[in-house]
């Protein structure tokens, strides 16, 4: 092997705990009488006065500089107000791009006035962003980019086409991923990333529906779309490195293994404290594996934290988080009895189906498995 695959252990913290009590306490009054169906939603949920709550809690941005509107507070407790408001059912979407991971690539590699115009907003939860990275034909393979900015005068120009966008149609901003030069027989070599006001002409944002029936994806076409020479994050053909970083945020948190949750919890409350040994055993290695997960989840923010390089490790929990998640509703078919027309079950039955509905896309977003098992086999030194 070449490389190093432990997690190290997320140090212990008081007032991490501690802010677990006010957060518990917040959601517990904020969800009250809200349904599993909806609570399943969570990071699809997209619910702008519930974000603006959070950020006057001080509870986004948390560990970023004051000057920037953040709180600069630890990564551990920033790491449990993730894992609780998921963990509730809370609807984060509207912040949760700016939040996990465009606002610590602009404290990375933005400029000053990048950082004062974009991070308070985020931080405020009124600036919502989007991820513009997968395209039609390329899919996860990032290098084979062919979304165009040509720089011009004053600016860019860009051309081509974003697919499975998730909000775009309701971010103000997206994150874009894109060539500004050479071809993508170059592969790495230059790509950049610009930071797009989704409002600017020459940009039509078309919905794409799920199997569930709903719209979170989105397919956004650049028509000669200028942006100004300010809107480029970082520098000029470093894209690829930068988009390596910013993926080890998207890869590893809570959410990897949290999404299934809702079903989970009602599995549990149905099958009641008698379940019998085959529910009892099949519960208690779901519960065995969430709790792996979580501490290799924990690992990779210590990692981050520290500055390490974390991506081989988040590649690992994001692969091995989509397997989890899509386990649950198989395991809750064969535990369960779902009559249409029972009350017992009625409920339970409509969770479950969004559920099965809502599994496949686990093991595409942030990467599809055969593309991450291709990252996992190159950093152990197998291929």
């Amino acid at each position: 092997m070449s490389a190093d695959l432990s997690y190290p252990a997320a140090p212990f913290s008081e007032a991490a705990e501690q802010l677990r009590t006010e957060v518990r306490a917040f959601l517990a009054e904020e969800l009250a009488g809200v349904p599993p169906l909806v609570r399943a939603k969570s990071w699809n949920g997209f619910d702008a006065a519930f974000s603006r709550k959070l950020g006057a809690r001080g509870w986004i941005g948390m560990t970023w500089p004051t000057q920037y509107g953040g709180h600069a507070r630890s990564n551990a407790e920033r790491y449990v107000v993730v894992e609780e408001t998921l963990a509730s059912g809370a609807p984060v979407a509207a912040h949760w791009i700016a939040d996990r991971q465009s606002g610590p690539l602009l404290l990375r590699y933005g400029t000053e006035a990048q950082k004062q115009r974009y991070l308070p907003g985020m931080a405020a939860g009124e600036t919502y962003t989007c991820i513009g990275m997968s395209e039609p034909d390329v899919g996860s393979d990032l290098a084979a980019v062919r979304t165009r900015a040509e720089p011009v005068e004053g600016g860019f120009r860009i051309n081509g086409t974003k697919l499975w966008t998730t909000n775009a149609h309701n971010a103000q901003f997206m994150l874009l991923f894109c060539r500004t030069s050479g071809t993508p027989a170059d592969r790495h070599k230059g790509t950049s990333q610009i930071l797009v006001d989704l409002s600017l002409p020459g940009i039509d944002i078309r919905p794409i529906t799920d199997l569930a029936g709903e719209r979170h994806f989105n397919e956004v076409v650049f028509d000669d779309a200028f942006v100004p020479a300010d809107a480029l994050i970082g520098a000029e053909g470093n894209g690829w490195e930068q988009v390596m970083s910013e993926l080890a945020y998207e890869r590893s948190g809570p959410e990897r293994f949290l999404s299934s949750m809702a079903l989970l919890v009602e599995m549990t409350r149905l099958l009641g404290t008698t379940p019998g040994d085959a529910a009892e055993a099949a519960v208690g290695r779901l519960v065995a594996h969430l709790m792996t997960l979580r501490r290799m989840s924990r690992g990779v923010a210590a990692m981050l934290e520290n500055k390490q390089d974390a991506g081989l490790h988040a590649t690992i929990v994001k692969d091995l988080g989509a397997l989890f998640e899509q386990e649950i509703p198989d395991i809750a078919r064969q535990l369960i009895a779902v009559a249409p027309n029972a009350p017992a079950t009625r409920e339970f039955g409509k969770l479950l189906a969004y559920t099965v509905a809502s599994v496949p896309a686990f093991s595409l977003r942030g990467g599809t498995r055969e593309i991450l098992r291709g990252i996992i086999a190159r950093g152990l030194g197998l291929r």
